[in-house]
């Protein structure tokens, strides 16, 4: 069973936690590290001889091309995590379009590969934005990964499928790989990336990917931030919430990392999606389709369950 793992390519005062104490008018004002805490990353990657996904912002693109040049050069998929990162439940549907277009096009003039695979900002495609899907199927993207089957403040569809499913839309279907999850009863838990990473004791991580890879037989999808393994980073403000979550754990992510990387085989995202829609390692008997869902099933998964 291989692994997924995936990079959201973004620098520490990128993210929504602090957007409202970095609009995208100043990032030009802060400290980047992302160049070098990207150069780490894709050493610990290079030692281990595993590839990933980075989604990357538009606007990283036009920054520093060379950056994703590089990440590309290493054989790497490069996939699109917005222009700017807003949320998109935060944008018009025409918004979102554009956002969208500008940074596939950018991603696609720096690496001259087409991008096929597409990560809201902070999982942020909720029940007002369903139209997202399809406007992803229309600029061709093949692939979301946005959906997080959890319950959370901040995003999640709990009743949502845990596993890969395809939505069907008017400009043909899109496959979602939903982020990694544990049924814990009637309960949900997250787990195998970002701050539940950096969170929960590896031996709980590694037992539980392991119980999704051998006991459901399913592959999951390993998140991680180039900021993550960054303990010297400089500190932003904002609510205590924001900063707990955002700087706990930082000392002992790399490390967690580099034994999920030895502990499982892993591959970039684009690579586990066509082993599970077509595994020739099985018989074709037994190949199982990646089961389709309609935009009034997809409503269905943001109601509260009975």
């Amino acid at each position: 069973m291989k692994n997924a793992v995936t990079i959201d390519l973004e620098d520490y005062y990128q993210v929504t936690a602090f957007s409202q104490q970095a609009a995208v008018g100043q990032w030009n004002t802060f400290e980047s590290r992302i160049e070098r805490n990207t150069a780490k990353l894709l050493s610990i990657l290079e030692e281990r001889g595993a590839r990933a996904t980075f989604f990357t912002l538009g606007w990283t693109a036009e920054k520093y091309p060379n950056l994703v040049k590089e990440i590309a050069g290493h054989h790497h998929e490069i996939a699109c995590h917005s222009n700017v990162h807003r949320s998109v439940c935060d944008l018009s549907p025409e918004e979102f379009r554009q956002d969208t277009l500008q940074a596939k096009r950018l991603l696609e003039d720096v690496t001259g590969r087409p991008v096929y695979g597409y990560r809201a900002p902070s999982f942020s495609i909720k029940s007002n934005s369903l139209w997202a899907f399809e406007i992803l199927a229309e600029l061709g993207f093949t692939y979301d990964s946005s959906i997080f089957p959890i319950d959370h403040p901040s995003y999640g569809w709990p009743r949502a499928p845990r596993f890969p499913f395809a939505i069907k839309t008017a400009c043909g279907p899109i496959v979602e790989f939903p982020m990694p999850t544990l049924q814990l009863g009637h309960k949900r838990a997250p787990i195998g990336g970002g701050a539940y990473l950096r969170l929960l004791p590896y031996w709980f991580t590694r037992w539980g990917l392991r119980h999704i890879n051998d006991g459901e037989e399913q592959p999951v999808c390993v998140y991680l931030h180039p900021w993550e393994l960054d303990s010297e980073q400089p500190r932003m403000e904002g609510s205590v919430s924001a900063r707990l979550r955002h700087y706990f754990g930082l000392r002992g992510a790399e490390a967690k990392f580099r034994r999920i990387l030895r502990d499982f085989e892993v591959q970039p995202l684009n690579s586990t999606l066509e082993g599970i829609i077509s595994d020739r390692s099985r018989p074709l008997a037994e190949q199982k389709p990646i089961p389709e869902v309609s935009f009034g099933q997809l409503g269905a998964f943001l109601e509260e369950p009975n």
